[in-house]
């Protein structure tokens, strides 16, 4: 079982590097690649269910290296195995097998053929490792994939200014959900005192014995994984950004967000169901959150004008039964309701630009209106009421916008006091400052000392807003982003045990990454002349290649797994002591922040319609 579960996640892993290699303009080696490598993976993954059935299905788990050990401290990679991944790992395989078949012709002679398999094949490594995952460090690798494999995939038509747009706003509900997760790791990190696997949450005395004294952080703990499936499955009031993401190319659009990334929320709760399954509130909120979200999203469904808005709301609405259906304990008939989901949604969306045209004609030559509706049995004022609100969507958007993403840039608007003369004139001396007392920590009132530590991550969320607000410099709104990581290590060592080699751990990659951003920054300055970030400038045609190292240099700054600094983020949180929430929730914060002000500079400055008109340039509407 193990050397088959390595051997269909190596196959993943190589069918991807290959696709790097391989010739841009070999659209017929790029697409038999894809359909060899996700075909073994199936083949393999059927064999080893095969053998998981003649064996009794027992459950499999695997540890396999430690990445990173302290005292006190284990980040690990590990591997679990049960019915819940066999029917997520069939499912996915096959469907993304479908996929890139369907790709081969639909995208022929698309600019972005290459770039669209590559992200396609980088999603499905991502996609295994959530569903083999062992535990929720190894889980948050994979969802981190996801969540770049999406930008990238909603954002394929680089050179229009809508789909570039949405890549953004839908990244930046994901990163809400990143929160969930990273203060989820954290708590769960202080409650077992030890980074636990998935199979240690089914030993109901185990968790119990520290649910005991702990029971408002066991709720805690629940909550915040419902937030990350909330959003991740688009449940309330996150379904906006689900038809927003419709703006790739419909095969990603029938593998994302129709069947198999917006059910990893299900995913998610089913994983982590022993540690919540005793907490009747937190069942009955999943529940209700299930119920309303299948409630709203139908009727939103039945009057979108786009038929993949259809589909998104229509998806929406079942999952939220599924939601109901884990919340009530009922897993195989979640998991049957998720693999005919997935199915039905992958196909309406395969065939949605047939169906539209068919339609059309329907309209003109056989149109027949409903004879009765359930609605036609309310009041007139309450049907129009109904009808105004899905039509607008529940102003769910709207609503988002003003709660999450206004405030942030209402804020930065104070900070424009941080200019760079500013930052430089007491910035600096700040920092010097608190260097000297972290050097002479012993010395200080017992009174300071508690909030030295969130004084300075203050700083750094402060910092970081004013990089995610700015709208002149793209060197500067660089250099903020960077400098964050940097007063985030400065708060944290107030901590005890952190010394300096994790203070390099962390910093190594971010200083590395940071370099690189710099130099393609002043590259394309240098040719370009001053790059500013109050449009999109779209120099990834002109400059490919830099766009593709910037990228990888925007990843390494945020944290992508398996960086330095992703490890040093984990150690982090891993020295923040469970009584610190107003310093966790800043932290976490502020790395979320931090994700969107460089994910904002790569969309700004790559992407978009062509600022200098090289290129031919898409209208905006278009």
């Amino acid at each position: 079982m193990e050397i088959l579960l390595h051997s269909i996640l190596i196959v993943a892993v190589l069918g991807f590097v290959l696709s790097l290699v391989l010739p841009r303009r070999a659209e017929h080696l790029i697409s038999l690649n894809a359909n060899i490598s996700v075909g073994l993976h199936l083949s393999g993954l059927v064999a080893m269910i095969a053998l998981w059935f003649i064996q009794g299905l027992p459950q499999v788990d695997i540890k396999e290296f430690v990445l990173y050990s302290t005292e006190g401290y284990e980040y690990y990679i590990a591997f679990h195995f049960d019915e819940i991944s066999a029917v997520y790992a069939v499912v996915g395989s096959f469907l993304t097998l479908l996929v890139t078949l369907y790709s081969r012709v639909y995208l022929h002679r698309e600019r972005g053929f290459k770039r669209f398999f590559n992200t396609i094949q980088f999603f499905f490594i991502g996609y295994n490792l959530i569903i083999f995952a062992g535990n929720l460090e190894t889980l948050f690798i994979g969802w981190e994939v996801l969540g770049i494999s999406s930008f990238l995939l909603i954002a394929f038509y680089r050179d229009r200014y809508l789909p570039v747009r949405n890549a953004v706003k839908v990244y930046s509900i994901y990163r809400l959900g990143d929160i969930g997760l990273i203060l989820a790791m954290w708590m769960i990190h202080h409650l077992f005192h030890e980074n636990i696997m998935f199979n240690a949450l089914a030993d109901v005395d185990k968790v119990n014995e520290h649910l005991e004294t702990h029971s408002w952080v066991g709720v805690s703990i629940s909550l915040l994984l419902l937030l990350a499936a909330m959003v991740k499955s688009a449940q309330l009031p996150f379904s906006a950004w689900l038809p927003r993401a419709m703006e790739g190319p419909t095969p990603s659009s029938a593998i994302f967000y129709g069947s198999l990334s917006v059910h990893l929320g299900v995913f998610l709760l089913m994983r982590t169901f022993p540690f919540w399954e005793h907490q009747l509130s937190v069942r009955i909120v999943i529940g209700m959150v299930g119920l309303l979200t299948s409630l709203v999203a139908s009727g939103i469904a039945r009057v979108q004008s786009s038929v993949k808005s259809q589909i998104a709301y229509a998806s929406v609405a079942q999952i939220g039964i599924i939601f109901v259906e884990v919340a009530l304990g009922l897993k195989w008939l979640a998991l049957l309701h998720f693999a005919g989901n997935a199915f039905l949604r992958t196909y309406q969306l395969l065939v949605s630009p047939s169906v539209v045209s068919y339609l059309i004609r329907e309209q003109f030559y056989n149109f027949q209106p409903r004879p009765t509706t359930v609605e036609d049995s309310f009041p007139k004022r309450i049907q129009y009421s109904l009808y105004l609100l899905c039509l607008k969507e529940w102003n769910l958007d709207t609503a988002m916008h003003q709660i999450y993403r206004a405030p942030i840039k209402k804020f930065g608007r104070y900070l424009r006091f941080l200019s760079p003369v500013a930052m430089l004139g007491l910035g600096l001396p700040l920092y010097g400052m608190g260097l000297a007392l972290r050097l002479y920590e012993v010395h200080l009132p017992a009174v300071v000392q508690p909030i030295l530590a969130p004084f300075f991550a203050a700083i750094a969320l402060m910092v970081v807003v004013r990089a995610y607000v700015e709208r002149k410099q793209s060197m500067y709104a660089w250099w903020l982003v960077v400098s964050a990581h940097f007063w985030l290590a400065l708060a944290v060592s107030f901590n005890e045990r952190f010394d300096v080699r994790h203070v390099f751990v962390y910093l190594l990659g971010v200083a590395l990454s940071s370099m690189v951003g710099f130099v393609c920054l002043r590259m394309l300055s240098r040719d370009r002349g001053a790059i500013s970030l109050d449009q999109y400038q779209g120099y990834s045609y002109s400059y490919p290649r830099l766009s593709t190292v910037f990228l990888l240099a925007c990843l390494g700054v945020t944290g992508f797994p398996i960086t330095p600094t992703f490890i040093g983020e984990d150690l982090i949180f891993s020295h923040i002591h469970e009584d610190q929430i107003p310093l966790a929730a800043i932290t976490a914060l502020t790395l979320i922040i931090d994700g969107l002000a460089v994910v904002r500079i790569f969309a700004k400055v790559f992407n978009g319609p062509q600022v200098h008109g090289d290129h031919a340039t898409a209208y905006k509407s278009s």
